[in-house]
Parts: C-alpha cells; sequence; structure tokens
C-alpha cells in the first residue's frame, strides 16, 4: 500500500469521525493530533468554534523534562497537562476525537494520563 493510500484512508476515517462527534459548550470536543514526533491535545466548543485548552509535547515546560517527545511517556505528560489546564477552563467532560487513528499507544496513553488528570469522557 502507497503513502499516498494510507493518507486517503486516513483523511477519510478522520472525516466519518468527525461527521459523528461534536463538541458543545457541556461537553466539547478534545481533539488529538499526532505526528511523528510530537502529540498535540486541543478541547475545543464546536458550536463558538473556540479552543478552550490545548496542550502539546513542543510547549516548553514539557521539552525540558521529557527525553523524547514522540514517546508514550511524552503523550503521558501532554495528558496530564491538558487536564490541568482544563481544570483553569472550567472543563470536567470532555468528548474524545481520535482523528482517525487507533485507541493505541500514544492516543491512548493520552487519554489515559487526562482521566487520571480528572477529565470525563
Amino acid at each position: 500500500m502507497s503513502t499516498a493510500d494510507k493518507t486517503s484512508q486516513l483523511t477519510r476515517r478522520k472525516q466519518r469521525v468527525r461527521n459523528r462527534v461534536f463538541g458543545t459548550a457541556e461537553r466539547p470536543r478534545l481533539n488529538v493530533f499526532r505526528s511523528r514526533s510530537h502529540i498535540y491535545a486541543q478541547i475545543v466548543d464546536d458550536l463558538k468554534g473556540a479552543t478552550l485548552a490545548a496542550a502539546s509535547s513542543l510547549d516548553k515546560s514539557l521539552r525540558t523534562s521529557l527525553k523524547s517527545t514522540g514517546s508514550i511517556e511524552g503523550a503521558k505528560a501532554v495528558g496530564k497537562l491538558l487536564a490541568e489546564r482544563a481544570k483553569v477552563a472550567k472543563v470536567q467532560a470532555v468528548v474524545f476525537d481520535r482523528g482517525g487513528r487507533m485507541y493505541h499507544g500514544r492516543v491512548k496513553a493520552l487519554a489515559e494520563a487526562s482521566r487520571e488528570g480528572g477529565l470525563n469522557f
């Protein structure tokens, strides 16, 4: 399977998920994007089109403390940081949008760390 085919399949999966998952003011959407070397997460209110909280492995507070930003440990640190920022934004419950990726590895680690930090989904 070529890289173009894999990319188009990911895009189709992502669009299918986005058609079903919608964030409101009561339960905003927790969006996860994963690249080869970093992971990004943000909590979005789709009705307003506003980002309520965001965290990534590029944050200066995490880059100095992490050995590798593209690892499961890095994803756990991003999940904990996002949960802390969500508490500041007074967000307790979210809808999880894995962005077409499998619930495995770094995506799973970020989700579980966010749950441990106090987010409900």
